[in-house]
This record gives C-alpha cells, structure tokens and sequence, in this order.
C-alpha cells in the first residue's frame, strides 16, 4: 500500500558541502500501450504541473532527505507528485542548478522510472495534472534546461541499449 500523504517539512532535507539543497527526480515512462492492448515500442514520458499550476511543466522532483536512500527518495517524489509507481533504474547524471524562485543553487539528480502502477488517488493530486506524452513533446513543454538534458541522456541510453540488443539478436 502506498502511503497517500506527501512529506513536508526541511528539518531532514540533505545540503552537499557547498550548502546546496539536495534533490531528486524521476523520468517517469512506460511504452505506449495499442487500442488492441497490445504494448509498441513507442515510449511515453509523464510529466507534471508545477504546484501552483503556473510554472509549466516538468517532471516529477523533491528534496532528498537524510532517512532515506537517493533512489527512495526518487521514488517517493513521484508517487508524491505524479501517482505513480515503478522501478528505479540507473542515475542518469547530477546537475547544478539555479533554482528561480529562491536564487540559490540546488543539487539535482535525476532517475529514469519504469512505471508499474498508476494510481487514481495520490497525495499532490489536488494540486498537479499529469500528462503522457512522447518525448519529443515533453522536451518541448517541460521547462527546466537540466531536466531536459536529464531526458536528452535517458533517450541516449536507451537507444544504445536498444542497438546493444540488436546486435546481440543478429
């Protein structure tokens, strides 16, 4: 069962060595399910309101606190803000980044999900809409350039993966 109240609260929020808050995010995906029900290869990405509806989109992201592993922390982040559950896969990479509505710089990592479960009730419900989209729609809407590279290296990886299993098949 999934806990359906979200965390709140700094008292246990991680700082790097620099005093950077530490956070963390999903790229949340599953490939595109056929009207025969039937699973393609096209992949699909969610993303998600910002808290107040008016920054745009993005993907799902949250401070990384000090009980808890980055990969628990990544996890907890979307089901908080998109609903959704599923497997953690490799860190896509760390970035530096100016957050704008408070000036100061933030510590950014970012996970691929492969999504297993989409809830209809979760705790940000109330406050987010989540879509699915291709990706080349997300990287168009989504509008924070580190996420973006997050998304650039995500397809990367999975297109070499893609290419390895090929070769492996011929």
């Amino acid at each position: 069962m999934a806990c359906l109240v979200a965390r709140t609260g700094r008292q246990l929020q991680r700082y790097d060595n620099m005093g950077r808050r530490q956070v963390v995010g999903c790229i949340p995906y599953r490939y595109k399910i056929c009207s025969d029900g039937t699973v393609s290869d096209e992949l699909e990405v969610l993303v998600i309101t910002s808290q107040k509806g008016s920054g745009g989109m993005m993907f799902p992201k949250g401070g990384w606190e000090l009980d808890e592993s980055v990969e628990q922390a990544a996890a907890r982040e979307s089901l908080e803000e998109a609903g959704v559950l599923g497997k953690v896969e490799v860190k896509l990479g760390k970035w530096s980044f100016l957050s704008k509505r408070t000036g100061t710089f933030y510590e950014g990592y970012m996970f691929p999900l492969l999504v297993t479960e989409q809830l209809d009730i979760w705790p940000e419900k109330n406050m987010r809409q989540r879509i699915w989209m291709t990706v080349e729609e997300a990287r168009e809407v989504c509008r924070h350039l580190w996420m973006k590279e997050a998304l650039d290296r995500f397809v990367e990886r999975l297109t070499a993966l893609q290419l390895q299993q090929e070769d492996n098949v011929l």
